[in-house]
């Protein structure tokens, strides 16, 4: 059955970064940093996992449970109908350590836990079992969309009736090693920081508070100049205060995002790369920051392309665009009266 509300509310929104972690404070006080590559800020995990649960897990599987736990209880929802998860390439470190293993010990003692710890379905998977969700469990893995693809699963979801309520996430480490391949393979450019993120949404067809409503998701391949100016049409049909970019400083990178200047004449452009940095979950962030802003009524400076805060009463479209091709559009509005 087709939902008759098309919207669905944002209950909650909480991310581990390389701002200060589960916390609002970096749209008044943010972090900066000069380096090229720089690790996440991690909480204390005391607080969401055992000392003896911890000792098993690696810093990825960490973040995915604090985030996701921090969001469930924000929200009210203990258990979610559905977990859907994006990660770009899931645990490294744990790879990393199993194949280091594999090199030197060859195929005798290997640790199966690093093994399991690896595969990149393994942080939805240690969601569910922790929050005794027994439904629709999935993870997506495509680089700088995977986030995309998990949030149009869930909008999907609960367009046909499927489920009332999702903890949507993305999730990706970067180890010093690893961190080089990516800039290497062009996934990191110059200019921007190569970083860590985890982030939890938690979606809900009802409930008594929200951040704000997602009113639609689309995703499109290499579309044509035709395709992006109806979207764009369609989803700010009704006014939107700004459009969160996925601009980074880096030429190549901002270059693809363009179309906007003709097709959105005079709407602030947003950004928040030269926040979080950028990795395989860099588009959670970016929608992240897009929910916060609304929750608190106003865009910060910091935030700001033009560095002047812009005031939030209609909405903000959240644009990722990949390697160039892949784009994707999410359209956030204020909860009514608020």
């Amino acid at each position: 059955m087709i939902m008759e509300n098309k919207s669905v509310k944002i209950l909650s929104a909480k991310q581990i970064s390389i701002q200060a972690p589960l916390l609002e404070e970096w749209m008044e006080n943010p972090l900066s940093y000069n380096e090229d590559y720089v690790r996440a800020v991690d909480p204390d995990f005391k607080q969401f996992i055992s000392a003896g649960d911890a000792r098993r897990m690696g810093k990825l599987l960490k973040r995915a449970l604090a985030t996701s736990l921090s969001a469930l209880h924000e929200g009210g929802i203990d258990n979610p109908d559905a977990i859907i998860t994006g990660t770009g390439f899931g645990s490294i470190e744990n790879t990393e350590l199993f194949l280091d293993a594999l090199v030197r010990e060859g195929e005798q003692l290997l640790k199966p836990t690093q093994f399991m710890q690896s595969t990149h379905n393994t942080a939805s998977s240690l969601i569910g079992i922790h929050t005794h969700c027994h439904g629709y469990n999935s993870t997506y893995s495509q680089k700088g969309f995977s986030f995309d693809s998990a949030l149009y699963d869930a909008w999907m979801q609960f367009r046909i009736g499927r489920i009332r309520s999702a903890l949507v996430g993305s999730h990706d480490e970067m180890s010093p090693v690893f961190s080089g391949f990516v800039r290497k393979a062009g996934h990191v450019k110059e200019g921007e920081i190569c970083s860590e993120a985890a982030v939890s949404v938690l979606l809900a067809s009802e409930g008594d508070s929200a951040y704000c409503t997602l009113e639609g998701v689309k995703l499109f391949d290499t579309p044509s100049e035709n395709t992006l100016s109806k979207v764009l049409a369609d989803m700010t049909d009704d006014g939107i205060d700004a459009v969160m970019t996925g601009m980074s400083g880096n030429s190549e990178n901002d270059s693809w995002y363009r179309f906007l200047d003709a097709m959105l004449p005079g709407v602030p452009q947003l950004r928040y790369k030269h926040l979080f940095g950028v990795n395989f979950s860099s588009s959670a962030t970016g929608f992240y920051a897009a929910a916060s802003c609304l929750r608190n009524g106003k865009v910060p400076a910091v935030l700001s392309a033009s560095g002047k805060p812009v005031e939030c009463s209609k909405g903000i479209l959240v644009v990722n665009v990949v390697e160039g091709r892949h784009y994707s559009f999410s359209l956030l509005k204020p909860v009514c009266g608020r």
